[in-house]
Order: structure tokens, then sequence, then C-alpha cells
């Protein structure tokens, strides 16, 4: 966890990140093993946002922050300009193209998104976060077009992990400092 973030921080992390977490798990469609282990990412994910709210839940045991309007602005602009790209994307390939591409080109808008949330977030390790998820749709992208493996098992997968990855040690540096 960066050093000196709140735990009304962490645990808003755990619980975005958790809740999306479960959501790129549920993305593909899979049978035997692979289903078992997409359906145990998705319980992780659950519990993660569930840590996330008990975090949340301790933070209002700290003393109240002045809320920056001007971060919040910008915050709200991100997440509505990823929103508007990721769905006009997907609309596009849903319309003109492969649709099997969609979660690839989702999870890039997501990694990229990252990005611009470092200064807003104050959090460095979101480049490392957003880098991750970039790679994700880089490497589901060339899987689906050179084998057989579906584009979409490898976004959803790989996206999920890489969003726990960031959610549980922020959530458990959290838990060990509060």
């Amino acid at each position: 966890m960066v050093e000196g973030r709140s735990l009304k921080q962490a645990g808003l992390t755990g619980l975005y990140l958790g809740v999306f977490a479960t959501v790129w798990f549920s993305v593909p469609k899979s049978d035997g093993l692979l289903r078992t282990l997409l359906v145990i990412g998705s319980v992780a994910g659950l519990a993660t946002a569930v840590g996330g709210m008990a975090v949340l839940g301790r933070a209002r045991r700290e003393p109240a922050v002045e809320r920056d309007r001007a971060a919040d602005r910008r915050y709200l602009l991100i997440v509505v300009a990823e929103f508007a790209a990721a769905g006009l994307g997907a609309w596009l390939l849903a319309v003109a193209g492969p649709r099997e591409y969609i979660p690839v080109l989702v999870s890039a808008v997501v990694g990229a998104h990252f990005f611009p949330l470092v200064p807003v977030l104050r959090d460095p390790r979101l480049r490392v976060l957003g880098a991750a998820v970039c790679a994700v749709a880089a490497a589901a992208l060339v899987t689906g077009l050179t084998t057989a493996v579906e584009a979409g098992l490898v976004a959803g997968a790989g996206t999920g992990l890489a969003l726990l990855a960031y959610a549980i040690p922020t959530l458990a540096g959290a838990l060990r400092r509060g």
C-alpha cells in the first residue's frame, strides 16, 4: 500500500477492484477445471470486495479529510471517458467486427485508464497495474489471432488476476496498519 494512503482509499480500492475482478472472471465461457478456476477467481473477487467494505467500516473512525473537489472531477472525467471509449469500441466491434475481441478492447481501455489516474489518486503503483492490464490485452489479442484459445478467456482471466493482484496487497497493508 502506498505510504499515507487512507483506510478509506484502501477500502474503496478493494471494493471496486474486487467487484470488477468478479465481472472479468465471469466473461470467459469454459468447462471443467478451467471453469472451476474461473469460479474460484470470482469468489476471490467477491471476498476482496467484502474485505474492502470491512476496511471502509474501519475508516469511519479516521478523522475526516477535506475532499479535493478538483481531483474528484478529474477522477469522474477519466472514468466517464473510459466507459465511453469501451462502450463505443465494443459497439463498433459488435456491429462491424469480430465480437470475440470485445473483451480484448475493453481490457486495453481499462488498462489505459489507470495511467491518468496516477496523479489523481497519488498512487504510482497504478502505472504497474495499467501496464499489466494492457499486457493482458495484447496477449489476449495475439493468442486469439494465432491459436484456438479464445481471446476473451485470456482477457477475462488475466484482467481479473491483475486487478486482484493489486487490490489484495492494498487491503492487506491497510489491515496491518489499521
